[in-house]
């Protein structure tokens, strides 16, 4: 029997949710890694090893009879920068240089050849997503590959996603465009009444046509979902009177379900017949990232009146400590089940874990005026980092863009553009590019 992703069945998966998040409040700091002062010195004088060379190649790359040979030193060093940080053995990087990072650069080789006016940032972000679908497939037993559903799913984020949250748009607009990308995503073939309409409808198709809807309809309740959710959420960047209308609990609702259907659908995208465990681990892994990503971007939050579980507890003048310390316990909680699951091999699942708890430890490197001393100091010897060492070199980085269009083109340019089995990028007309609400390249 197929399994149905009805509202009913995302509100019930809420709830389980919900409940695994209460069981891992007021527990003890899970267990892990211990670094030493020592190694965490070492181990920045490495980074920063790995950093240089990347930035001094950035600055050879300007000059054109230099620009391929440094393309290649970039996209040599950068993976060496990224296990730096993460921790990890050989065959977890093998993983990232041989699987990940080469997923990310045809998602951006057709990108570009899709829509030239899309930012080195939205890209970034739909690489995101279809990361989160590689690692989705080691763990259903599938070849890791970007599928045409994948790209699409990926790229509906920055032409969707990003324009129902921007907040120069009025309700209006934000209302017209989601009541007709609902109808889309219902199967109703609108004609596009601008750009970006036509970007989306393009997305929709490429996924109508790996997955006929007669044939796979859980495909399109998953995507129903994560629309819904997504117009749910909307109560978010309300105003305060909106917001203080809702709970705790009603916030924590709509992060988890928006968080959790987001990455269900991208399970159900590689695999429309799930399995309880999966389906429910794929949601959980999206909560925690929802989670995870709320915490990285509370000052921002904070600054556009975001309402999150984060930015509540700071404007109610309480650190973030317990709240930090929950999610933590709950990212362990998701890894058990992902180590449950029968499929995968331990350094992918080692890899994964390093991703989460890299999100994690970073976020609390950039917000420690919102901690108190004594848990910045009981935390601090489980990055492979000192506190300090990442705020700075996040700030450096984050300010910085020069170094990720360098290494962006980097990825674009060298080597062959390969496209696999992806549709033709056929180009869109031009779509007006929106004020950027926040950048992030972690």
């Amino acid at each position: 029997m197929v399994q149905r992703y009805s509202s009913h069945w995302v509100e019930a998966q809420v709830e389980l949710t919900i409940q695994d998040w209460i069981a891992c409040a007021n527990l003890p700091v899970p267990t892990g890694p211990v670094y030493t002062s020592r190694h965490q010195r070492r181990r920045e004088k490495l980074y920063d090893q790995h950093l240089h060379t990347i930035e001094r190649e950035v600055k050879r790359a300007r000059k054109p009879s230099r620009r391929l040979r440094s393309q290649q030193r970039i996209v040599a060093a950068f993976p060496l920068l990224a296990a730096t940080a993460l921790d990890l053995d050989h065959a977890a990087l093998d993983l990232l240089t041989g699987h990940f990072l080469p997923t990310g650069t045809q998602l951006a080789r057709w990108s570009r050849a899709f829509d030239p006016t899309l930012s080195v940032a939205d890209t970034i972000q739909a690489c995101r997503n279809a990361w989160t679908a590689c690692g989705l497939q080691a763990l259903l037993d599938l070849p890791i590959q970007l599928t045409p559903s994948i790209l699409a799913y990926s790229l509906l984020y920055p032409y969707s996603d990003n324009y129902l949250d921007h907040p120069s748009l009025s309700a209006s607009q934000k209302l017209h465009f989601s009541e007709r990308f609902r109808r889309r995503l219902c199967g109703q073939h609108l004609s596009a009444d601008n750009p970006r309409e036509a970007a989306v409808w393009t997305m929709v198709q490429f996924i109508e046509d790996q997955y006929p809807r007669a044939n796979y309809p859980q495909v399109f309740e998953c995507l129903l979902a994560i629309h819904q959710a997504q117009e749910r959420s909307l109560a978010q960047l309300g105003s305060p009177a909106q917001q203080h209308e809702l709970s705790d609990s009603d916030t924590l609702r709509l992060s988890c379900a928006k968080g959790g259907a987001s990455v269900l659908a991208d399970a159900c995208l590689l695999q429309p017949w799930l399995s309880a465990a999966e389906a429910q681990f794929a949601f959980e892994w999206g909560v925690l990232l929802q989670l995870g990503d709320d915490l990285q971007d509370v000052r921002d939050d904070l600054a556009r009146g975001s309402d999150t579980l984060f930015t509540r507890a700071v404007l109610a003048a309480q650190p973030l400590d317990n709240l930090v310390l929950q999610l933590l316990n709950f990212s362990r909680l998701v890894a058990d089940k992902m180590d449950r699951l029968p499929n995968g091999s331990p350094s992918l699942k080692h890899l994964l874990r390093a991703s989460w708890r890299s999100l994690l430890l970073m976020a609390l490197a950039d917000i420690q005026q919102y901690l108190t001393p004594r848990f910045v100091a009981t935390l601090e010897p489980s990055s492979p980092f000192r506190f300090a060492f990442l705020a700075a070199r996040n700030q450096k980085l984050n300010g910085s863009n020069d170094v990720y269009s360098v290494l962006y083109d980097a990825y674009l340019e060298a080597g062959a553009g390969d496209l696999g089995n992806l549709p033709p990028p056929s180009r869109v007309p031009r779509i007006r590019t929106l004020p950027p609400t926040k950048i992030s390249y972690r």
